[in-house]
């Protein structure tokens, strides 16, 4: 049954907030298993402290890191379901309050198109002055209307990649440049231990899109042959977390491959989201 307006801001608002502070249990065994396994003490160090900070986090409701990230939202829709403008105005309006109650840090720019480039127009102060990316919808086999929340942080933005692979018809050559891509952007990220998002489409919104769709259903705990063989070459690299060194770069990789085309082409996109992303939460709105 779908919720009235009041119900689903106020659920949006309280799962923004959670997708802000929290990490998933298979995301806290995944650093359990880390920190086991890592022999760079300076590297485990890390580990120990980032899921210190996220036990903390938790606990008190407070955001993972002080960037804390612009709102994407995957919306999925069963076959009996609608989506109304009316629903979509609760959405909006539960992620201000979310922003204002985790609360987020105000990085919303002011004034025109121009203002805006060049950041003439003055910060919003605002939380709330952070506005959503569009929502991504998907058709999901459930009769549920679910939306996920992820936080996306700006390090990772500046070190992802989106550009075309000429495949040469083999899957190694798409995976080669993607590794080398990943390894490239943990180096430079910083704030490694890092979980690679990828996507593989037939245009760049398609490709993002994989990406978007690759964190929602991405799990620590399980791993298909590819996403193995990606996380095992970028933590050969021995960057580490903090680039520190040992063999903890990478979490985990989560990758989605949509339908492709006849093409010598493969437009691929690659995130390292860095040691507190995927923040990710889901609620059900009807």
């Amino acid at each position: 049954m779908t919720k009235t307006y009041e119900e689903i801001v106020s659920l949006v608002r309280d799962t923004l907030v959670d997708a802000g502070s929290t990490f998933g249990p298979d995301k806290k065994e995944a650093y359990r298993r880390a920190i086991q396994k890592e022999g760079n003490e300076q590297a485990k160090w890390v580990l120990e402290r980032v899921l210190v900070n996220a036990e903390a986090a938790e606990k008190n409701h407070s955001p993972l890191c002080d960037d804390t990230g612009i709102p994407h939202l995957v919306l999925e829709v069963g076959e009996d379901c609608a989506v109304t403008g009316r629903m979509l105005d609760a959405i909006k309006e539960g992620v201000a309050e979310g922003l204002r109650k985790l609360p987020g840090r105000p990085m919303g720019i002011m004034g025109d198109d121009s203002h805006r480039i060049d950041q003439s127009g003055g910060l919003n102060l605002d939380s709330a002055g952070v506005e959503p990316a569009p929502i991504l919808l998907y058709r999901c086999d459930e009769n549920v209307i679910r939306l996920h929340i992820l936080m996306f942080g700006g390090g990772p933005a500046i070190r992802a990649k989106t550009y075309r692979v000429f495949h040469k018809h083999n899957t190694q050559v798409v995976l080669d440049e993607i590794v080398n891509w990943a390894k490239e952007g943990v180096a430079q990220l910083g704030c490694s231990p890092c979980t690679l998002a990828v996507g593989v489409g037939r245009s760049h919104f398609e490709a993002v899109s994989m990406m978007l769709q690759a964190q929602v259903d991405g799990r620590y705990d399980f791993q298909s042959e590819m996403e193995q063989e990606i996380t095992r070459r970028v933590n050969e690299a021995n960057i580490g977390p903090l680039g520190l060194g040992g063999n903890t770069s990478v979490m985990a990789t989560f990758m989605k491959v949509g339908p492709q085309r006849a093409s010598g082409v493969r437009i691929v996109c690659v995130r390292p989201n860095c040691c507190f992303e995927p923040r990710l939460s889901t609620v059900e709105l009807g």
